[in-house]
């Protein structure tokens, strides 16, 4: 298991799904059904469900809300854009930021990333950033340089008061959504690897006390293998996350 210094985390990426009603009694079921537990619960769903789905949580002290994505910049004509002041106006306190999607879809590079990453934490968001391999790169024995890449031109930037608030999310792009895993050995190879080049640039305190979750299938039959391994930290959980039991069991896990 994870050390006691580090909070446990499982956050629910919903992606673009849930209409307004839909997102609404989803919430709901999994307000009246989380049990009292020492882990933080973290619910991202689209933006239209943000101040709906805080007002909901609000006096719970395990549950919180994130956005799946902020621009980078404050204000302005970029029309169909949410800055992280909106965000943090409907009552959020995380965003997702550098989703394998986001990268993918629309070519968000690590350097635009990092912006809204300095963005999010300018309002008072903390930041869950992601990072990880496609399969090719894997098979080519390149991910954990590729992971190094990520994390450095992103987040290596920011000073040690600001880095604490960085929760980072690790997501083999193989594994999102193709119902394949890595192995329990492999999430823990990535997480040692993320954790050490943390502790090498901030020291041993900041990286022990850093929160790094494992994305990609992670279900209610191979959480707890995967969470048992001693860097990984929790979950940031897609398809898994639309069902209110199977999201609980997944927090139950730990």
């Amino acid at each position: 298991m994870a050390t006691a210094k580090r909070k446990h985390i499982v956050a629910g990426n919903w992606k673009m799904n849930k209409s307004y009603d839909e997102g609404r009694d989803l919430v709901k079921s999994i307000v009246e059904n989380l049990q009292n537990t020492d882990v933080m619960v973290i619910l991202c769903p689209p933006f239209i469900h943000l101040y709906n789905a805080h007002a909901k949580t609000n006096d719970m002290a395990n549950l919180f809300i994130g956005a799946q994505n902020c621009h980078q910049e404050v204000s302005g004509a970029y029309t169909g854009e949410v800055s992280a002041e909106m965000v943090k106006s409907t009552g959020a306190s995380f965003v997702i930021l550098g989703h394998s999607e986001r990268r993918a879809y629309y070519n968000e590079t690590d350097e635009l990333i990092g912006q809204k990453v300095k963005a999010a934490l300018a309002n008072g968001l903390q930041p869950i950033f992601c990072c990880g391999e496609l399969l090719e790169v894997r098979e080519a024995g390149k991910h954990e340089k590729l992971v190094e890449e990520q994390v450095k031109k992103a987040l290596f930037d920011l000073d040690e008061v600001d880095i604490k608030k960085v929760v980072i999310a690790y997501e083999p792009v193989w594994a999102i959504g193709t119902g394949k895993t890595a192995s329990p050995e492999q999430a823990q190879e990535m997480h040692h690897h993320i954790r050490q080049l943390v502790d090498k640039k901030y020291g041993k305190a900041v990286a022990e006390g850093m929160s790094i979750l494992y994305g990609g299938s992670v279900k209610p039959a191979n959480a707890k293998e995967i969470f048992a391994q001693p860097d990984v930290d929790g979950g940031l959980i897609g398809g898994a996350s639309l069902k209110s039991a199977d999201f609980l069991a997944i927090v139950d896990s730990f």
